[in-house]
């Protein structure tokens, strides 16, 4: 049988995955796209199960709780046209989470992680625009092998700009659901681009789009999420 496990260094909140480099790892178990929702937050350092069926669904164990489940999907997204990666840089020093952050250790957005260690991704508004941009180049410890960045860290990129288009505040989310589809890998050193908007919410409920741009404004990946504010969350 099939299994996956989620570093340490890939947190999101201190105890559990960073929840789109998750959802990437279990994305890369099809050749099709898949939409990865996340039924318990993914533990770490854990071996966890996989269970393909003849559907294409994909499950992940954990003994017997399913913690995600991806289900073959086609991404209907349509991206804003994106700033420019200058215009990214000047953006990224409005990043809320520099005042006060909900997880600073995260894989992906924590300023507490340093780079080679975290992402890096500090998402913040683009003036006169409704969207956050921040830049990001990735390094050498992301590499597949031949000078590309792994599929999985392409997911996580495009993870946490989503949850800083859709709150304007400080409000705890999850992410619920992460719809990926990668056009291009990006390079190792490239400097890129990653955008995230709102697409609407509905209760404690929310939808952003994401979408990652290489060194010359080429599209090489977005992404559809769902976030969920826990009950009780303030």
């Amino acid at each position: 049988m099939k299994s996956l496990s989620v570093a340490k260094r890939f947190c999101g909140p201190p105890t559990s995955a960073n929840g789109g480099y998750f959802a990437g790892l279990v994305a890369t178990l099809a050749p099709h796209t898949l939409s990865v929702r996340l039924k318990v937050p993914p533990p770490l350092n854990t071996e966890l199960s996989v269970v393909e069926t003849p559907d294409g669904r994909v499950e992940v164990r954990h003994a017997d709780t399913v913690v995600g489940e991806g289900s073959p999907a086609t991404l209907d997204l349509q991206v804003p046209q994106p700033p420019s990666h200058g215009e990214a840089v000047e953006a990224s020093r409005n990043y809320a989470g520099f005042a006060r952050h909900p997880f600073p250790t995260c894989f992906v957005c924590g300023v507490h992680r340093t780079l080679g260690d975290g992402l890096c991704i500090y998402a913040g508004e683009v003036p006169g625009r409704h969207i956050v941009a921040a830049p990001w180049t990735p390094d050498a410890s992301l590499d597949r092998g031949d000078g590309t960045v792994r599929p999985e860290f392409m997911s996580a990129a495009l993870d946490c700009p989503g949850y800083y288009a859709v709150t304007p505040g400080e409000r705890i989310m999850l992410l619920a659901q992460l719809t990926a589809q990668t056009e291009r890998l990006v390079r190792v050193g490239e400097p890129c681009t990653v955008i995230g908007w709102s697409i609407g919410s509905n209760g404690r409920k929310h939808e952003a789009g994401t979408a990652l741009f290489g060194e010359n404004g080429e599209l090489c990946g977005r992404a559809r999420a769902v976030w969920v504010e826990p009950r009780g969350a303030g």
